[in-house]
């Protein structure tokens, strides 16, 4: 039985909240496969609504356009780090105990979950690492910032931040790390398997430990 979790995000992300309803958690999941399947570029919504036997209009009765669709499904995920975050690491004292399992919530948010039926997070996190950068690295970027898009990375980066600069109060970039452990545990799983040459992680050999040993690595030797 998978536990009811809804993940708040900005309103201006959609018109109608797709987690409230059937045809909605219908949308978020299957825009999730059809958007990993065909790419972003590739994805529109006539494709979405034939895919759930609806109609056009319906899909534009949640979201304007496919750009606050995709925006809506990264902010879905960040927050999702941040809720296992928070759940992972709820009465631990230890700063370092916390980063340590700040690097593992960013490993397996990757992998699937079965506290949300609507969403699998395995290809989620695919299509966040193809077309993830695609939401910030836009001409629209400063008024979406201004209108709080992007406001669950922010919170979860200053989140880690924070811990940072308690293990280590001298540290000079605090947000430049907690930004960089989070992109290279992204994209590292994601080099390992398609360009190899990349990264050292190995993908036959246990890639998602090997990533997370990896950036305890690189944490506590810039933090020591």
């Amino acid at each position: 039985m998978s536990i009811a979790i809804k993940i708040i995000l900005n309103k201006g992300l959609y018109l109608k909240d797709p987690q409230d309803s059937d045809l909605g958690r219908k949308i978020i999941k299957n825009s999730i496969l059809l958007m990993n399947k065909l790419g972003f570029e590739s994805f529109t919504f006539k494709k979405l609504a034939k895919e759930i036997s609806s109609t056009e209009a319906s899909v534009y009765r949640y979201f304007e356009n496919k750009h606050l669709l995709l925006t809506y499904l990264v902010s879905w995920y960040w927050e999702w780090i941040g809720y296992l975050i928070n759940s992972n690491s709820k009465n631990i004292v230890n700063p370092k105990e916390k980063l340590s399992i700040i690097i593992k919530s960013f490993v397996t948010a990757s992998m699937e979950n079965p506290s949300v039926s609507y969403v699998n997070e395995s290809i989620l996190h695919e299509v966040v690492i193809a077309e993830g950068s695609k939401v910030y690295h836009t001409k629209e970027v400063d008024t979406e910032n201004s209108k709080g898009f992007f406001k669950n990375y922010k919170d979860l980066i200053e989140h880690i931040s924070q811990v940072i600069l308690q293990i280590n109060p001298h540290f000079k970039y605090p947000h430049a790390l907690a930004t960089n452990l989070f992109e290279m545990s992204n994209n590292h799983i994601y080099f390992a398997k398609h360009l190899p040459k990349l990264t050292d992680i190995n993908e036959k050999e246990n890639a998602l430990e090997e990533v997370e040993a990896m950036l305890n690595y690189f944490a506590n030797k810039l933090l020591a």
